[in-house]
């Protein structure tokens, strides 16, 4: 058995978690999940029935972790020879723009593309105030930084890179020169080439 069970469909945020999955070169088996029929494992596993999930099969028992930014982080925590961890200077921003992207961001793109519109009264009552106060916040992160946590790639990246370039990608994000820069350092690479790679292909399979 391969220690992880990845369940996951290409057209969705399992992307993320296959990305980080290759960046600690983690040995797991990818259940493909249709949308009408939910393997029965899965809802075990999560009674949302949301990918991607990820089974540990650990020494101690089966875990489970859903959400994408948790999965990041639980991947480089259980493989630290990765070298995807913070250090101890780099924790206070790993931690920062981590959360920031799995909360304000994604609940400012999500809002934004819904078309909701918060009353600038109303800022205050929402966790990312308005898309373009959230935006200027990460575009001045990164208009000094080379990656979350400066001049080094940890795995925070791949979840705040894959907000980003997934924006980038559907129109969401505008392609500001900070911005465009990050996702290219991020799709050079190797792990970011084959877990694409392995997904574009599943969805062209899935559109013949």
């Amino acid at each position: 058995m391969a220690e992880y069970t990845f369940f996951t469909n290409p057209m969705s945020r399992g992307q993320i978690a296959r990305w980080a999955l290759h960046e600690v070169a983690a040995d797991y088996e990818q259940v493909l999940v249709d949308w009408k029929a939910k393997p029965a494992g899965l809802l075990a596993a999560n009674p949302m029935g949301k990918v991607p999930t990820l089974v540990h099969h650990s020494e101690t028992g089966d875990r489970v972790v859903s959400e994408c930014a948790a999965v990041c982080a639980y991947l480089a925590e259980m493989h630290p020879e990765a070298g995807l961890l913070p250090s101890d200077a780099e924790l206070a921003d790993y931690y920062r723009w981590l959360f920031f992207a799995a909360g304000p961001l994604e609940q400012a793109i999500v809002g934004k593309s819904m078309g909701w519109e918060v009353p600038k009264e109303r800022e205050g009552m929402v966790g990312f105030g308005s898309f373009d106060r959230t935006l200027a916040a990460l575009r001045g992160h990164f208009s000094g930084n080379a990656f979350v946590c400066g001049a080094r790639f940890t795995m925070a990246d791949v979840y705040v890179g894959s907000q980003i370039d997934w924006g980038l990608t559907f129109g969401s994000i505008p392609p500001d020169p900070e911005f465009v820069a990050y996702a290219e350092r991020l799709q050079a690479r190797a792990a970011y080439k084959q877990a694409k790679g392995i997904d574009n292909d599943l969805i062209e399979e899935t559109r013949k």
